[in-house]
């Protein structure tokens, strides 16, 4: 939440240097850099719109509670350095407050840009939107009256994610092959999470093989589905099944990632994404994330097939936590 100044005696208003900098000031090329990057140029562009030094910006970071030197912000408006740490993170934050930035239009920029390199990263969901998704799940969850353990184990998980000539996230489709390690297990709860922007009331679940679609819930803000895949047969410890199942998207605008949570480690997965028309990414790349609020890392390149328009990952052994595949239009 956004750090509220404390009120000042009226007395005291005349003198006392204010907590943050002067009213924001409409800036065309300001927000230009913020929306485009690179980060640095972002930076000493927002500091040098609201006409403080460095010195005077290392002492509102310091009033509150983060400690970073005036040589690492010059190196960060430079492009030397790029904040890493914990607490070089937590001072990221504090600046777009202190400049009357956009919340988390600085922090996205690092997510933008590959260490070491001045390649763009497509614009990922921000921290605060996947770990508010992670609490509506939970809530929608609790809906369906989902038990802790499903009492499945995946074996193996094949995602198609199709990509539209308009670039938005058409459908996705899952085949599962999983095995039951309790008995009377009948049934799957599926999850999807759509692009910023969706509209889940206009998607479609399909049951495509082995099931039948039960209860649906879905949160709007957040653009959370989950769907209940009903097995007709009751599965006994050790017995393994396999299923389809996708859901019907192509709600949202443009696209730039797919990724998947696992709460268990599991057998094998593999994810293609298909793109559509003319225009295609000139990059992909996989990434994996350890929860939510973790950083990315594992950044790989990915090639895309010339021929059949997708790019794929294959995972041997999947393990707690997200990964993905995201890419990047010209």
């Amino acid at each position: 939440m956004p750090h509220a100044p404390q009120h000042a005696d009226v007395a005291a208003v005349a003198t006392a240097e204010p907590d943050v900098a002067g009213d924001a000031i409409p800036d065309p090329e300001l927000d230009s850099v913020l929306n485009g990057g690179p980060f640095h140029v972002a930076l000493r562009a927002a500091i040098a719109a609201r006409g403080l030094p460095l010195q005077r910006v290392q002492h509102h970071l310091s009033r509150r509670g983060v400690k970073v030197g005036v040589t690492s912000l010059s190196y960060w408006q430079q492009g030397a350095r790029r904040p890493q740490r914990p607490e070089s993170l937590r001072a990221v934050r504090a600046l777009e407050e202190i400049l009357q930035l956009p919340e988390e239009s600085l922090i996205r920029l690092l997510a933008d840009v590959d260490e070491g390199t001045a390649e763009r990263r497509p614009a990922a969901r921000s921290y605060r939107s996947l770990v508010e998704a992670d609490g509506v799940l939970a809530g929608l969850l609790a809906e369906l009256d989902a038990p802790a353990d499903g009492g499945l184990h995946t074996l193996g998980l094949h995602e198609r994610v199709r990509i539209g000539a308009r670039r938005e996230l058409v459908d996705r489709e899952a085949h599962h092959i999983v095995r039951a390690h309790r008995d009377g297990v009948d049934r799957f709860l599926a999850v999807y999470h759509g692009d910023p922007g969706c509209t889940p009331e206009l998607m479609r679940v399909q049951a495509l093989e082995n099931c039948r679609t039960g209860r649906v819930r879905l949160h709007h803000d957040t653009g959370v589905l989950v769907a209940e895949l009903l097995f007709d047969t009751r599965l006994r410890s050790g017995d393994t099944f396999l299923f389809r199942h996708a859901v019907e998207d192509g709600t949202a605008g443009v696209s730039r990632e797919y990724a998947r949570g696992f709460g268990l480690a599991g057998g094998q997965y593999a994810l293609q994404v298909g793109f559509e028309g003319s225009r295609l990414p000139v990059r992909c790349h996989r990434f994996v994330q350890h929860s939510a609020a973790a950083p990315r890392s594992g950044r790989q390149a990915l090639p895309l097939s010339p021929l059949h328009h997708s790019a794929h990952l294959v995972e041997p052994r999947l393990r707690t936590g997200i990964v993905g595949i995201g890419w990047d239009w010209d």
